[in-house]
């Protein structure tokens, strides 16, 4: 059986959907994903996905006319025909994930119209899946379309060691003047309403410092500005250099805890297996937290305070408590 998964971003998103790949692999299915290309790095070395077709849908939509976008969509679809996926699974559920879906040319597999975030892009879909009433995260909700498909489901947790293997100059130089403790500290996200404060995070890094635990800000396109200013305000902290996603997974890997908000790299810090600090404030953890664990869930961010911060960081490191 030759599967193919439509997931084209974005980073926490992609990690979320990596247990389809697992587990169709698991059962014997040859595995293509089609995935933007700023996010395909996520990808890179993953033995489950046997091919990765690249769909820049955001560059097309720039130039829709560009005799470009029309070559590079006609690879892409040559590619998925020439692939000869027998399924195409659409946990996007939106219409520019239903439309590559469908001209892969195989019957595809897509949540129903009340459980997608563009409802009517479900008429694009051959089989519509209503995930149970128990289906509440979204690597759940992934799966059902996965059971719909005939795949049984032996792993449900993301995991995205692939990215561990695979050298990272810039990151394996930075990791090599770390003390061997330390927390990553990652001030950015993409709305602001999902950020906890660079001077919250600043008092956090001056806590964990004077408890041996060195602080490492963290920050990728678009966080440029919260880290400088994090950086400014705790000059005990480490600022890392821009890191790919590899260089980011191993960061993450070897911290005693990561901390940050309902964003990419907090899904990449638990999908490697390191400890989170998971602040959440409009999104909902139960749908959208860590999966691998939860113990570092922290809802109503504002409302929390920095001790609670601070004491969740420390018991999840394994330091001593707050005396």
């Amino acid at each position: 059986m030759r599967l193919l998964i439509v997931r084209l971003s974005s980073m926490g998103d992609v990690v979320h959907a990596l247990p389809l790949a697992r587990n169709a692999a698991l059962a014997g299915a040859e595995v293509g994903w089609v995935v933007e290309p700023a996010f395909a790095g996520l990808l890179e070395g993953d033995a489950d996905v046997a091919r990765v077709f690249l769909a820049d849908t955001r560059g097309w939509r720039r130039r829709p006319l560009a005799a470009a976008t029309r070559r590079e969509i006609g690879r892409l679809v040559s590619g998925m025909r020439a692939f000869a996926p027998d399924l195409a699974l659409d946990p996007q559920g939106l219409f520019k994930s239903a439309i590559v879906a469908r001209l892969a040319g195989a019957p595809v597999v897509g949540f129903a119209l009340s459980a997608r975030r563009e409802p009517l892009s479900a008429t694009l879909a051959h089989v519509h899946v209503q995930p149970g009433a128990g289906a509440r995260h979204v690597v759940d909700r992934n799966l059902a379309l996965l059971q719909a498909a005939g795949i049984p489901i032996r792993e449900r947790a993301p995991d995205a060691r692939h990215l561990l293997a695979p050298p990272r100059p810039d990151a394996d130089a930075f990791l090599a003047g770390l003390p061997p403790s330390y927390a990553v500290l990652h001030p950015g996200a993409a709305r602001a309403e999902k950020t906890w404060g660079e001077e919250r995070f600043a008092r956090l890094a001056q806590s964990l410092a004077a408890r041996g635990i060195a602080a490492v800000v963290s920050w990728g396109p678009g966080d440029a500005t919260r880290a400088a200013r994090l950086a400014a305000l705790a000059p005990e902290a480490r600022r890392a250099p821009l890191l790919d996603f590899a260089g980011l997974a191993r960061l993450c890997a070897r911290a005693r805890v990561f901390v940050g908000g309902d964003t990419g790299p907090l899904h990449l810090a638990d999908a490697v297996g390191a400890p989170t600090v998971a602040l959440f404030g409009p999104t909902d953890p139960e749908s959208n937290g860590p999966y691998r664990d939860r113990r570092g869930v922290l809802s109503g961010m504002r409302e929390t305070s920095d001790e609670t911060v601070l004491r969740r960081a420390l018991e999840l490191s394994g330091q001593p408590g707050i005396s």
